[in-house]
């Protein structure tokens, strides 16, 4: 079996020695090339065809998330492997959305790169633990927030306090009063929860209200 040929991206020539020191270590890896520059991995990418390119994110030129996008589209086999200092989640999400196979951060330790490497040669998915917290997190508030929704068969969250105050048997004028809004505001909430709900008056309201709980009966 071959080596697995890496190509390592980074715009800090230190950098990308101390990775290449690591890397090279390795008797199963082969760095075949270096790049200073987003456009510089992008070109070497295409030239050299690489299994694997570790890709920082914050380079001159053209960004790693810009260049990774890019490869990923030209060449599907070749993976990319985000490395980088940024744990932000903007920068991790979006590394992920253009194609990245994972994303370890500089501090981690070495045996943390190499592993990473060669789940990303295997196919797999690798995030470093404080950045897989993260995605996670962010996945049980994103089902957390859809189930909600579903519960609610889609209403918004003002739609669902109108709703509330409602089957209260607040009047229009009284449910303006409580959240601040228009009367001709909440005669329009009041619609659109009666189309979302295909009900009919404030009886079929107030039985909705219980069923889900938003009102004792």
């Amino acid at each position: 079996m071959g080596k697995i040929r890496i190509l390592i991206a980074d715009d800090h020539s230190i950098v990308r020695e101390g990775v290449r020191m690591i890397l090279a270590g390795q008797e199963d890896f082969e760095v075949v090339g270096e790049a200073a520059t987003g456009r510089q991995a992008l070109e070497q990418a295409r030239a050299i065809k690489p299994d694997i390119v570790v890709m920082d994110i914050s380079m001159p030129d053209m960004t790693g998330i810009q260049a990774t996008e890019k490869i990923r589209k030209e060449l599907p086999q070749v993976q990319v492997l985000g490395l980088t200092m940024h744990e932000e989640d903007s920068y991790v999400f979006e590394l992920l959305r253009v194609g990245a196979s994972g994303y370890v951060l500089k501090r981690a330790a070495a045996e943390d790169l190499v592993s990473a490497v060669r789940a990303t040669h295997r196919g797999e998915a690798f995030l470093y633990p404080s950045v897989a917290k993260m995605v996670v997190q962010d996945y049980l508030q994103r089902t957390s927030a859809k189930e909600k929704e579903q519960a609610l068969d889609g209403l918004t969250e003002r739609e669902r306090e109108v709703l509330t105050l409602i089957a209260e048997g607040l009047t229009n004028q009284e449910i303006a009063g409580r959240l601040f809004i228009s009367i001709k505001t909440v005669q329009t909430h009041r619609a659109h929860i009666m189309e979302k709900l295909n009900l009919h008056d404030r009886t079929e309201l107030v039985r909705y209200a219980i069923r889900k709980g938003l009102i004792e009966p």
